[in-house]
């Protein structure tokens, strides 16, 4: 399963993002203005194209539209929020865009941003719990087992997780359920709903192969 991604912004964000996408099989296309940048990326993703993002023309030359994920990787604050929003104005839907405080945050979600992330912020907490519970919390990854957060499904929606029978289809372990803000315990007969989100522990293996077996 194969996406296409445009990542726009190629400072240390934008250009580990792209080094880790291309790695997991993705599709990659990427644009700086910065043309050392561009070369850079160029040796490990599909594309990569010198451009200023803030201009309507050279943007609508990447045909954000018909990528399946646009991100708008720029930190400085006055250009996200400018390529943000033109990339709204050509039509896409699905942008992710980097804030780095909540004010922006704000902003680009008003100019159009589906999803706002702030790396910083993310990178903070997750250290502080590793400081504060440094004998307890491992940071360690494994490229067999993860933690992922998913969205519930469209086959998923209003079965239970006996029916599903995630673990031995899929290897998919369901530890939580998400329902807002707040982490509940996973029961077997409990029905999921189209708002909730899964924590879940396998591989990716394992969602690309559940994905695909439960496509519309």
């Amino acid at each position: 399963m194969s996406i296409q991604v445009l990542i726009i912004g190629l400072g240390q964000f934008g250009m580990s993002l792209a080094k880790t996408l291309s790695k997991k099989g993705a599709e990659v296309i990427a644009a700086d203005i910065n043309k050392e940048l561009v070369d850079e990326a160029s040796n490990f993703i599909d594309d990569a194209i010198c451009l200023d993002a803030t201009d309507e023309i050279s943007v609508s030359k990447l045909c954000p539209k018909e990528r399946d994920v646009i991100i708008c990787a720029i930190g400085a604050r006055e250009p996200s929020i400018l390529t943000t929003a033109l990339l709204r104005q050509l039509g896409c839907e699905n942008i992710v865009a980097r804030a780095t405080d909540k004010i922006h945050e704000r902003i680009l979600k008003a100019v159009g941003a589906k999803i706002v992330i702030n790396p910083d912020e993310e990178y903070g907490k997750k250290f502080a719990y590793k400081i504060m519970f440094q004998n307890v919390i491992a940071d360690e990854t494994s490229d067999d087992i993860q933690l992922l957060e998913i969205n519930t499904q469209p086959f998923m929606t209003g079965k239970t997780l006996m029916e599903l029978m995630l673990p031995n289809k899929y290897g998919i372990i369901v530890a939580a359920i998400k329902k807002g803000d707040t982490l509940t315990r996973p029961f077997a007969n409990q029905k999921l709903l189209e708002e909730d989100k899964l924590l879940v522990v396998c591989n990716e293996d394992a969602i690309i192969k559940m994905l695909e077996e439960n496509k519309r």
